[in-house]
């Protein structure tokens, strides 16, 4: 349970971190541009703590902005990517966080009924009909957005197994999205669905050989540039079954390799800050 809560945590704040782009559809030319390039210099700053100090006034001018419009699904789409993130990546306080994700997943929820015909009542509708719902859906971005939301929100609340029982409409949803397009995002859609199959071992459910497949897929379209999706390797599978061979290559890989990549380079640099971690506790895991 304690990598599922650290897990979900991490991938819900990255996966937000490549969206921040996303007002720039609902405001001017000129700040456009300054949203675009605001979305850039994060996406390629070695520096998460800057990223950290910076982001609350972003969330305080989407917050002005929401407050005239309030029904805009683009702008509440904006608002819950980045409530998520940086909640998941930075807040500490475990009732702020609830609080965050609570906004964010409203928000993400909001916008969705407002976009996508028969979007609304998602976690209240019987589980076969949100099935059917998510069969006939094909805009990948706001599905991807719902899930990685979703899933920052389970997070925050896994002392809740009302919470925790909702994770089968989150896999749904990134099932969908990886039936319709599995390189958005970088293929991030596979370190979810890797993540979900080793989060337990295979006599509680999980299937780890399933696992690495969604990793080793993911690495495929990154080119091996996502130096994340090595770190969840090691963390989910390697660990799982207990390679440390694997487990110690696959950290030595990222923390030799550079950080820099166009659109990664803040992702890789969190990478590179957890195989550390991992590596100094391999020899108390195993």
């Amino acid at each position: 349970m304690i990598i599922f809560i650290k897990t979900l945590r991490l991938l819900a704040a990255l996966a937000a971190i490549p969206l921040l782009t996303g007002c720039s559809a609902i405001i001017g030319s000129a700040t456009q541009r300054l949203a675009d390039d605001l979305g850039r210099a994060i996406l390629n700053s070695n520096d998460p703590a800057m990223v950290r100090d910076g982001a609350p006034a972003f969330l305080i001018l989407i917050d002005s902005m929401l407050s005239s419009n309030p029904e805009n699904p683009a702008l509440l789409a904006q608002s819950a990517e980045l409530l998520s993130s940086y909640a998941g990546a930075f807040v500490t306080e475990p009732e702020r966080g609830k609080k965050m994700h609570n906004r964010a997943k409203q928000q993400i929820l909001d916008s969705v009924c407002m976009t996508l015909e028969n979007g609304c009542n998602l976690t209240t509708v019987p589980y076969k009909q949100f099935e059917l719902w998510v069969e006939s859906q094909s805009n990948v971005p706001v599905l991807y957005n719902l899930g990685s939301i979703w899933a920052g929100w389970i997070q925050a609340r896994s002392d809740d197994f009302g919470a925790i029982a909702e994770l089968a409409r989150v896999k749904s949803i990134m099932e969908r999205v990886r039936y319709l397009d599995d390189s958005h995002a970088n293929g991030g859609v596979y370190l979810y669905l890797g993540v979900f199959d080793t989060l337990v071992p295979p006599g509680l459910g999980g299937k780890p050989e399933q696992g690495k497949a969604h990793f080793e897929r993911a690495l495929d379209i990154s080119d091996g540039q996502n130096l994340m999706v090595k770190v969840m390797y090691a963390e989910q599978y390697a660990r799982l079954i207990f390679d440390r061979d694997l487990h110690d290559s696959l950290l030595r890989e990222v923390l030799s390799s550079p950080a820099d990549s166009a659109g990664l380079t803040l992702m890789n640099t969190v990478a590179q800050e957890r195989a550390r971690g991992l590596m100094e506790t391999a020899d108390e895991y195993f």
